[in-house]
Order: structure tokens, then C-alpha cells, then sequence
């Protein structure tokens, strides 16, 4: 097959010039370009110019968690053969990654090459706004652009209400674009089509946020599985068990994530910093360099919350997501650990002086 067959046949799924120099070394040895479209207990589908193919992954699965094949990945893929195998895949644009379950230290890779991170949150329940920047934190750190889509707005039919939603979520999300969707009734489906229709997307939510539902109507057919959501608390089974990328009719690729229930950062602190964009911009005007926007003198952060200009939540939200996103990363650097550690120290010393000296002059 020549080159330019294989280029028509792998353009619909992201394939493009980067990707084939990328590739040329692998073209010499007779292997195929392919991106994995699904990944199973040690094998996964990928998508060749041949068609679909399944191949085992073995000789690229090593203890490293984060150099796994995954869901996006393109590789290079030994041709006929029976297994088939992967033997490479190629270095990655942009990387989804999130915090293993575990106790150990470990980042697992849901997704990768991705363009755009869409973050579907249901309107059917009350709106999580720290599990949304959680979510945004993670796609900023990904190098993909996140947007919110606020899914089953047909359940808010109150325009006045459905907008007050709908700020409350951009404050949340700054430079993020916030859309409403109902795939039910058809609504905001254009604009959604337009945005993914360049790059490949990946969805990400929790189980009964409408991820699959919305996918469905992307797709213009039923090829997700969809479930009904609890109507105790709008929560939905895992519908979605594996990450799986389709190409979308009108253009782009679609990754499909099982719902997360657990959204741990990892090294995600640049992730954060966008998320917080105007914490870390008031920040440059404090006093001190090193502020912890605690009770130091001078802190202009402390200040907008003082003027009303910003809510106690983002401050609190953003301490938790950044003391998290530390700990993360001492667990693999014995000296960050310390330095953590001894700064615990100092202010638990600092904070029995002070209540001593409140003792004191009680008395």
C-alpha cells in the first residue's frame, strides 16, 4: 500500500504529516502506523489502513505504568502474523493523566494525543464545582483545551435559573468555555460538533453525567451502550467500561472514558495554576513572594476575598488542590517530602504559640 493510500485511509482518525516523519523510522523496518483505538488485558484494537487489527502489546508493557499503550496512542504495529504485535508507539503530543487508586505512587494514562478535554457535568444533580476544577486541573496539565458542557439542560427549563448555572460554572472555569447541551431535544449539539470536529476529544465525567448519551448524538447513531441515572442522586452505572475512540461523521475523534469516581492529580500543579488563573495573578501583588495567603501582611489575595471580589470556596479549593498536588509529588522526591514535613512542623508551632499567647491573654 503506498504512502498516500495509507494517509487517506489513517487521516480520518488524526494521522497527518507530524505523525508520518514521526513514523518514518518504523516505515523502514516494514511495520504499520495505527492508533490504538481500545485497549484489553494486554492487547488492543488498532485501526491500520488494512482495517481494525488486534495485537498484543507485550514488548511495549513495562513496570512503568505511565509507558503503557493506551486509548489514542499511534504505534507501530508488526504486519500479518498471528498474534499480531505492537512493537512501539510514537511520542505523545499531549498525555491524560490522573493518579492511580492505589497506595502506591503511580500515574495512570487514560487517554492520549488528545486536542480537546470535555468535561460533562449533569445539570440533573447539584453542581460539584470543586469536582469541576478538579476535572479542568487534570485536561489544563494534559496539554488539551478543556471545555465544560453542562449536559440535560432540558431538566432546567427555567431560563433565569439554567444562566445563574451556567456563571456559577464560569466563574469556576476561567478562559474555559461553558456550553448547555441536551442531547434529548437536539440543543447545543451544533455548536459541540463544531468544536470537536478538528483534533481528537476525549470525554470525561462522572457515571450518569450523559458522557455516552452525548457521544451517541456526536455520532449521530447508538453506539454507546446508555443507562438510566438513579433517580435518588442523578449517579449512573458504569455504562462505559473501556476507553474507546471513534471517528466522528462530520470530522474529529471521539474518546470515550468510563465514568471517574476517583479524579486524583498527578504532578498536575501547572494544571492547577490555570484552573486558579486569578488566584495566581493576585498572587504576583503580594507582599511577599512566598505567600501562603494565610494571614501574612500585604497579601492581595486576602484582599480580593476582603472586597467581595473573590469567593472563600476558589481560595479553599485551591489550597486543597495544590496541598494534594504536592503530596503527590513528594511521594517520588525525598527531599520535596522533607521540606513538607518541616514546613507542617512550623506552622503547628506557629499555631499552639498563637493559641498560647490567646490563653495567656484571656487569663
Amino acid at each position: 500500500m503506498t504512502s498516500t493510500s495509507v494517509f487517506s485511509a489513517l487521516a480520518p482518525y488524526g494521522w497527518d504529516t507530524g505523525w508520518a516523519d514521526a513514523f518514518t523510522p518504523y516505515d523502514t523496518e516494514g511495520l504499520l502506523p495505527g492508533r490504538v483505538v481500545r485497549v484489553d488485558r494486554g492487547q488492543c484494537d488498532v485501526v491500520t489502513a488494512d482495517g481494525v487489527v488486534r495485537a498484543d502489546t507485550a514488548f511495549v508493557t513495562p513496570h512503568d505504568p505511565m509507558r503503557v499503550v493506551c486509548t489514542g496512542d499511534w504505534v507501530a504495529v508488526e504486519p500479518g502474523g498471528n498474534p499480531q504485535y505492537v512493537r512501539a508507539y510514537l511520542p505523545r503530543r499531549t498525555a491524560f493523566v490522573r493518579s492511580t487508586s492505589s497506595k502506591r505512587s503511580e500515574g495512570q494514562i487514560l487517554a492520549a494525543n488528545v486536542d480537546h478535554a470535555i468535561v460533562a457535568v449533569s445539570l440533573a444533580v447539584e453542581l460539584d464545582l470543586g469536582r469541576i476544577e478538579r476535572f479542568l486541573a487534570l485536561a489544563w496539565e494534559s496539554g488539551a483545551q478543556p471545555l465544560v458542557v453542562l449536559t440535560k439542560a432540558d431538566l432546567v427549563p427555567d431560563a433565569v435559573t439554567l444562566s445563574h448555572l451556567v456563571q456559577d460554572v464560569e466563574t469556576t472555569a476561567p478562559g474555559v468555555p461553558v456550553l448547555t447541551a441536551s442531547a434529548t431535544l437536539g440543543e447545543g449539539l451544533d455548536v459541540l460538533t463544531a468544536v470537536v470536529g478538528g483534533g481528537t476529544t476525549v470525554l470525561l465525567g462522572q457515571s450518569g453525567a450523559g458522557k455516552s448519551t452525548l457521544a451517541n448524538a456526536l455520532l449521530g447513531e447508538d453506539v454507546m451502550e446508555v443507562q438510566a441515572a438513579r433517580d435518588v442522586d442523578g449517579k449512573g452505572r458504569h455504562t462505559t467500561t473501556t476507553r474507546n475512540l471513534l471517528a466522528l461523521p462530520g470530522g474529529g475523534v471521539l474518546i470515550d472514558t468510563p465514568g471517574l469516581r476517583g479524579v486524583g492529580l498527578w504532578d498536575a500543579e501547572t494544571g492547577v495554576g490555570q484552573v486558579f488563573s486569578e488566584i495566581e495573578e493576585l498572587a504576583g501583588s503580594c507582599r511577599f513572594h512566598d505567600c501562603a495567603h494565610e494571614s501574612e501582611p500585604g497579601c492581595a489575595v486576602l484582599a480580593a476575598i476582603d472586597e467581595g471580589v473573590l469567593p472563600v470556596r476558589r481560595l479553599e479549593s485551591y489550597r486543597k488542590l495544590m496541598r494534594e498536588n504536592q503530596w503527590i509529588v513528594a511521594k517520588t522526591d525525598a527531599r520535596l517530602r522533607a521540606e513538607i514535613k518541616k514546613d507542617w512542623k512550623r506552622k503547628g508551632a506557629q499555631g499552639r504559640a498563637a493559641m498560647e499567647a490567646k490563653r495567656g491573654h484571656v487569663r
